[in-house]
């Protein structure tokens, strides 16, 4: 396994939100950078983490970390452990009353818990090798993706998260 960290959420040409995962110890624009895509919500829900902002109202992963602390138990670590057919597949450990769990998770979700609580996040070598692509994003064009991905957070409304109503 490969401890990594977010290096940021960026859109691609078709304005998808791209999670990029870096090795810790390669600077950026050295080495690898995994990208995963993943949804709009869940883009938002992990930038909202990384940068220690609060959310107006809990958001799904704010449950999670609160449903685990009510039930006694602590999440470890998340492993990114596989990719099939252009799927991620990722695991989320837990120290429960019970025992030690593993639970299968989207890796969106598990970075996102993951990056609440501060625990570390992993990815199989394999994974790395399959999906790993050359980091030669410049600083610059690190900047004026999270410069963007900065003003649809400035221009989201709470609403839009707000699910169907009763």
């Amino acid at each position: 396994m490969v401890q990594v960290r977010v290096a940021g959420v960026a859109l691609d040409g078709a304005h998808q939100h791209v999670l990029l995962l870096k090795p810790l110890d390669e600077l950026p624009g050295e080495g690898e950078i995994l990208p995963v895509w993943i949804g709009q919500l869940e883009a938002t829900s992990i930038l909202i983490a990384v940068q220690g902002a609060t959310p107006p109202r809990p958001l799904a992963h704010d449950l999670m970390r609160e449903l685990l602390t009510a039930a006694g138990a602590e999440a470890t670590g998340v492993e990114i452990t596989r990719i099939d057919e252009g799927t991620f597949y990722a695991e989320i450990s837990l120290s429960t009353p019970g025992g030690d769990r593993v639970v299968d998770a989207r890796p969106s979700d598990a970075v996102a818990l993951a990056s609440r609580l501060g625990i570390p996040i992993s990815v199989a070598e394999a994974v790395m090798d399959e999906a790993g692509v050359p980091d030669v994003l410049t600083e610059a064009e690190a900047a004026e993706s999270l410069a963007e991905f900065q003003r649809f957070l400035d221009d989201v409304d709470p609403e839009d998260f707000a699910g169907p109503q009763d």
